[in-house]
Parts: C-alpha cells; structure tokens; sequence
C-alpha cells in the first residue's frame, strides 16, 4: 500500500534530540539515510521507535513548535518567557514556520507514513499482524493531532504519491478513518494476543498486545467523546463500543513513551532553552491560568508540576500567557515547568479515561459502566497517585474552594477579571453545563504536560474558563475571549499542493483558513 512513499524515506532514524529554536527555519532539513534492516527485530524496534516519534516527537524542535510553544500555551499550562517570541502562538500571531510544524515537519507526516509501510511488509513477511496493528494506533494518536490542529487534512490518500501532494478529507471523513482503524486493530491484537513483541521493539508497553487494546479502546474513547456535541449518535456507539472492548483503568496501564534513558526527554530541553542564571526554565514558564486554578485548590500536585518562583514569599505563581515583551530576566522569576530530562511523554492516562467516561454518563446519557460520580472521584484519584501526591480524599470533599485571582507579581500584566466559581466537590444535583464544566475542570488539571488535548478540549467544551491574553496580536481575527480555533495551512501547501489545499478551504473547512475557524467538532 506504501511503496511510492516508502521510497521518499527510510525505517531507521535517528533520534537523538539535538535542535534548538534557534534552527526552526531549518526544521525540515535533515534528510534520512538508509539503514540496515536486515535484521527482523533491530528493523523492527528502529520502525515502531521512529513511529512512536511521531506522537509526540523524540526531536527538540519538533516537539518544541507542537508542545511547548503551541498546545502548552493555548491549553492553559505554559507561557513564553523568551523577550524574542514577539510572534508566537500565546500572541496569536505566529509566523508560517512555527504554524506549519505539525504538517510539514519531516518529523512527523513522512516519517510516520514510511515507517508504517516497512511495519506493514514486516508483518506480512514474519506472517504476525501484531506489529503493523500496532503502527496503526500509534498512527492514529499522531494524525489526530494534525486534524485537531487544522481541520480538513490529507488522509486517506497520504501513500499514493511520494511527494503527498495529495487530496484532502474532511474532518469527519477523518474521523470515521479513525474509528475504523481503531476497532480493526484491537481485534486483530485481540486475536493474537499471544504474539508479544520483544521489550525492545516497544517501550510503550513491552510488547504486550493486550495493554495496547487497551490503549486503542481508550483512544476510540478520547475520539467519540470529542465529537459528542456535533455527532452524538456515532459518539455514543464509538463510545460504548471502546468501553466494552476495555480500556485503561489502572495506572500501570497509562500509554506513555519510556524511551528517554540514553536520550533527554525533548520537553525537557525545549523549555530550558536560554535558561543560563535561572533555576527555573528558560524558554518556557507555567501559566498563570494553571496555576490560579491549583492554589485556589490547595491542589497538593502543584510540587509534581511546577518549580517554585523565585518571587519573595510566592511558592507558585505562573506567567500570564502573551505578555508584553520584556526582558528574559524577569520573566525567569516565575514558576517552571517540572518535567525531568528522563521523565515519559504522556500520552494518555488512566485518570483522563475515567473523566471520560464521567462527561458520557454525566452530560450525554451514555452507558459508561458506572456512574458519573464515581468516575470523576476516581479521575482525581487515580491522578494523585500518578504524580504520587497524597490527600486526595480531603480535596475530593473540599466543596468551598475557587480558583485564586491572577495577581501578577511584578504588575506589568494585571488581569483584574474573576476565573470560575467552580469547586471541587461533586454535585449530583447541579445542572449539566456545572457538571461539565467541574469534570472539565479537574480534567484539565490532570492533563498537565499534554498541552494539544487540553486545548483540544477547551475548544470542544468552552472550559476551564482561562485569562485572556494580555496581549492579542492577531489584528482582531482571534477573540481574546475565545482564543485560537485553529492554526491556518502551511504557506508551503499553497505552493505545492495549491488544488487540493484550495478545495478543502473552499469545499471542507467551512470558514476562512485563519486562526478563528472552527474546526468541525468545537462547540465553544
């Protein structure tokens, strides 16, 4: 199915983690060498490595552009602290090299694409489909990043030219590709459950079939609760065929990348750039949305998530995200990001199931095997353990706590507006906006360090209620009080793919390509 895109590139890549911002105009310019894979299981562990990559990337400036600077900031978490992003995604005005990564950067689309063919021939050649089904999930958690990032894109033509120059899907189109591949693959895994993979070729779940149906039944999940609002007939049978088909429920089955041991974690990396002289960060600081939200709460995993100021007196205070442009100095006096140089990448957790399947019992009258309440308690629950914080039980009963005011420190970025009213405590008896708004809410805080669902999220729901940016440089295409719908089409694609990019503006995306188009799922 892949050989003409098979052609463009190679199964083993290098994964070492080794650029900076300071290279983005050049983010696609390491091209791929050909490597030895004549070895079954050595091609196999480089193939599966090199697609799991393409979740969130191994490369720094890869994953710099989609996580630290793009979904961080727009999902609340992070905040630019470099005085030299004056054009940047918290700012709403980014340039076409930061807007186009998650589209053109080589890192993800044909790396994921040429990988997958050589899986494909692989299984078919050993005769065990376990490792292309595998692909498969792993490929679907990455392109549902790219759509949810732009709306209409290529799909399911991509591996029929070799330059992708290729027709586009609708978002729904996409969406059902998704489902599909989905419950194909946990089948197959289920009808070969005894055929593990070696360790190595996996570190996501050693090899084990049965926990990546897991993984595959909670993604199917994560997807039909996204289109509930706009789709709700086919969210409640995608829904309730993932939970019957089993998904995560424990800890010990979150899906998380463990492949940062001889490598840094690029997260890591990417928000200490520049951080000569501070003990905080560099690049990248907490945003002062996040952490209003837990210190009204008292939250005990503030120490997991966030490294103390450097403010006299304040333990936590985050940077209020598109700030004025100062100096990096003052920006280094605010909390950082906690994330370790050997810590996983996150990619889906036990604790964001169980919210799941929370809004689908609470909100859509979905049968969810359970009740609502018990699946949000156990949301907050199960995320305390993940980041080894205790007192769960006492913010579970806490009924009287509110996000705190933003107060900025230095007064350069004031923000005199109230947040939420949210609490934590359940309430059987409120409406359904409160409930999704409180299961959102606490969603949202035990999504931390997975920044493109958060915004994900917000777009689809309208919650957490955040603080506008203090700065809006989109020329009054973006609501300051909504944020970015959508980043627009890589100028590249005009160029080189000008028909079928210019079908799907006019034909699927149902609004200008700009940063305030819906894409198809969002309600807010």
């Amino acid at each position: 199915m892949l050989n003409n895109i098979n052609k463009i590139a190679i199964a083993a890549l290098a994964l070492a983690a080794c650029a900076c911002t300071g290279d983005y105009e050049n983010i696609n310019s390491n091209p791929y060498e050909p490597g030895d894979l004549t070895a079954d299981d050595y091609a196999l562990g480089s193939q599966l490595n090199n697609v799991a990559s393409c979740v969130m990337s191994s490369d720094v400036n890869t994953t710099q552009f989609t996580d630290a600077l793009l979904g961080g900031p727009l999902g609340g978490y992070y905040s630019d602290s470099n005085a030299g992003f004056a054009e940047s995604f918290a700012r709403y005005n980014p340039k076409n090299d930061w807007s186009r990564v998650f589209m053109k950067s080589d890192r993800i689309i044909p790396t994921l694409y040429a990988n997958l063919g050589q899986i494909e021939a692989l299984s078919e050649t050993t005769d065990n489909p376990v490792p292309y089904a595998i692909a498969t999930i792993i490929k679907v958690a990455a392109m549902s990043r790219v759509t949810d990032c732009y709306g209409p894109i290529p799909y399911s033509a991509i591996g029929t030219s070799t330059d992708l120059a290729v027709p586009y899907d609708s978002q729904q189109e996409v969406y059902t590709a998704f489902f599909k591949e989905l419950t194909e693959a946990a089948q197959t895994l289920n009808d070969n459950l005894g055929n593990r993979l070696s360790a190595s070729c996996d570190y996501v779940y050693a090899g084990d079939p049965a926990k990546w149906v897991l993984f595959a039944n909670s993604l199917k999940l994560r997807l039909a609760m996204r289109i509930s609002f706009v789709d709700p007939a086919t969210s409640k049978k995608m829904a309730e065929e993932a939970i019957a088909g089993g998904v995560i429920e424990n800890n010990a089955d979150n899906a998380t990348w463990k492949y940062f041991t001889s490598i840094t974690n690029p997260l890591f990396t990417a928000v200490n750039y520049n951080s000569a002289g501070s003990s905080t960060g560099g690049d990248t600081h907490a945003a002062a949305d996040i952490i209003c939200y837990m210190n009204g709460y008292n939250d005990p995993r503030r120490e997991a998530y966030f490294l103390p100021s450097t403010f006299e007196g304040i333990e936590y205070i985050g940077l209020r995200r598109g700030w004025e442009v100062y100096d990096n100095v003052w920006g280094f006096n605010f909390s950082g990001v906690n994330v370790g140089p050997n810590d996983p990448l996150i990619w889906m957790t036990a604790s964001e199931v169980a919210f799941l399947r929370a809004e689908g019992a609470a909100i859509h009258n979905f049968n969810m095997g359970g009740s609502a309440e018990n699946f949000y308690n156990e949301g907050i629950r199960l995320s305390f353990e993940q980041w080894g914080a205790s007192g769960a039980e006492a913010y579970l009963a806490d009924s009287g706590s509110m996000p705190q005011a933003y107060v900025d420190p230095t007064e350069q970025n004031p923000y005199n507006g109230a947040l939420s009213d949210i609490t934590v405590k359940w309430e059987e008896g409120a409406t359904a906006e409160r409930k999704l708004e409180r299961i959102i809410t606490q969603k949202w805080i035990s999504l931390f360090f997975n920044g493109n669902e958060a915004w994900a999220e917000y777009r689809r729901t309208g919650y957490p209620q955040l603080i506008p940016v203090a700065y809006n440089g989109s020329g009054g295409i973006v609501d300051s009080n909504i944020g970015p719908q959508r980043m627009p089409y890589p100028q590249e694609e005009y160029t080189n793919n000008s028909v079928n990019v210019t079908a799907a503006v006019n034909d699927l995306l149902k609004g200008p390509d700009n940063m305030a188009t819906k894409v198809w799922w969002a309600r807010y």
